[in-house]
């Protein structure tokens, strides 16, 4: 499944108002971590049917200080987030975003 990039506040709003699970990853192009956890990002999608979107932090940096703001995490990045109806039921950063530790976060 294909994932949105979020680019605007109305962006996330949009993508966190919807229901059910999804994942919003924040990515940072210029760090070496952040494209491995990207990439494990996107091969769990290859697999997986889960609403996804990217905040490329660098680019778009009131969108990414907006989730901190919105839920109350302190902004790390690489970042992931799995909402279950607006909320955030997991959240991790930097090593720890694997395929499996995603797997692990949508089926529980």
């Amino acid at each position: 499944m294909a994932q949105k990039q979020l680019t605007s506040t109305e962006d996330l709003n949009q993508f966190v108002a919807e229901s059910g699970k999804r994942l919003l990853f924040k990515h940072s192009t210029t760090c070496p971590i952040s494209a491995t956890a990207y990439s494990e990002f996107q091969s769990f999608l290859q697999e997986q049917s889960v609403p996804a979107a990217v905040i490329h932090v660098i680019e778009n940096r009131p969108v990414s200080n907006a989730v901190a703001e919105r839920f109350g995490i302190k902004h790390e990045s690489p970042q992931i987030f799995l909402l279950d109806d607006g909320q955030v039921k997991w959240h991790t950063s930097h090593w720890k975003i694997t395929k499996d530790s995603i797997t692990e976060a949508v089926k529980a």
